[in-house]
């Protein structure tokens, strides 16, 4: 038997026409029998993955995997790598994983390919902060994302442009009920994922620079109802429904370039972190019943499991 015999139909088919297939490992580069950039241990890894970015924006005490862990039961330091910190452990039920990096999707690639490769996770939550580009929004509010705008370059490696990065629902309603029940000032709405966080984003670079294009990004989250942009939910979501797991993402926003609010470090970024966990910990109850009732999917008419 081949060892590319598990592979998908289609991707067989591709995979056989790769000259180069015999020059690289199917399942990415291995240090010490551990994937390479994670450093993790997939035995550990829970089913619930929140994805932190090492943001000063954020006002983080600590490293954010490391300061999240703190809230978990039992926490345990599942890899660490100079790019990555993970811990797992266990919050109201739900077996939780925090992951910390770098900025940006094609970053966030990185940690989703092992995760994606070597586990068996099944949520993928992109927690962080964000801009705010609508009137809609104000800073310290959250936006629950229910689709992603793709305007970075990464999950253009991946899919075409008209392939949706659509949040999976029932992470949409985990999260909002969470938000809800902490009095959260929450929004669920489109959030904008651009490689760039400057130009990109309609924000000026070095002396002013801008080209016209750019000029006209905030005007266009204004008129399609775009609720704020980050560097990172494109890659997660597309990655993580691309290979048959569900994504989502909760941002707090610190400013809003469409109002002329000011940034404040960390607005409204702790009730992420809380919606966040809060959020998982339903989602565990959800699933538990979706399970019990040997369904495919969770339907409100199956109810909540036992915490």
């Amino acid at each position: 038997m081949s060892k590319y015999d598990h592979l998908p139909a289609v991707n067989r088919e591709t995979w056989g026409n790769y000259k180069y297939r015999d020059n690289v490992p199917l399942e990415g580069l291995m240090i010490d029998g551990k994937p390479a950039l994670t450093g993790i241990d997939p035995e550990k890894v829970g089913d619930y993955v929140l994805v932190f970015v090492r943001d000063p924006l954020c006002a983080y005490d600590d490293d954010p995997a490391t300061q999240l862990s703190q809230r978990l039961e039992d926490p345990v330091l599942v890899g660490k790598t100079g790019m990555f910190t993970t811990w797992s452990g266990h919050y109201k039920g739900a077996h939780v994983t925090a992951i910390s990096g770098g900025s940006g999707s094609p970053e966030a690639e990185l940690c989703m390919v092992e995760f994606l490769e070597h586990t068996k996770a099944s949520t993928y939550l992109r927690v962080g902060g964000s801009g705010g580009t609508n009137e809609q929004v104000r800073p310290g509010d959250l936006v629950i994302a229910k689709g992603i705008v793709r305007a970075d370059g990464l999950s253009a490696t991946y899919v075409d442009g008209g392939w949706p990065a659509v949040c999976s629902p029932d992470v949409v309603m985990a999260l909002a009920e969470a938000a809800q029940a902490l009095g959260a000032r929450y929004h669920i709405g489109l959030t904008r994922s651009s490689d760039s966080d400057f130009i990109g984003g309609g924000r000026p670079s070095v002396r002013g620079y801008l080209r016209p294009q750019n000029a006209m990004v905030v005007d266009e989250c204004r008129r399609t109802g775009v609720l704020n942009g980050d560097r990172e939910a494109s890659g997660i979501v597309t990655l993580a429904t691309l290979f048959g797991k569900r994504g989502g993402s909760v941002c707090s926003v610190a400013d809003n370039i469409a109002t002329g609010e000011v940034f404040k470090a960390g607005a409204g970024h702790n009730a992420a972190i809380d919606v966040a966990l809060e959020g998982v910990a339903l989602l565990a109850r959800m699933d538990r019943a979706r399970d019990k009732a040997g369904a495919p999917y969770w339907l409100p008419s199956m109810g909540l499991a036992e915490a």
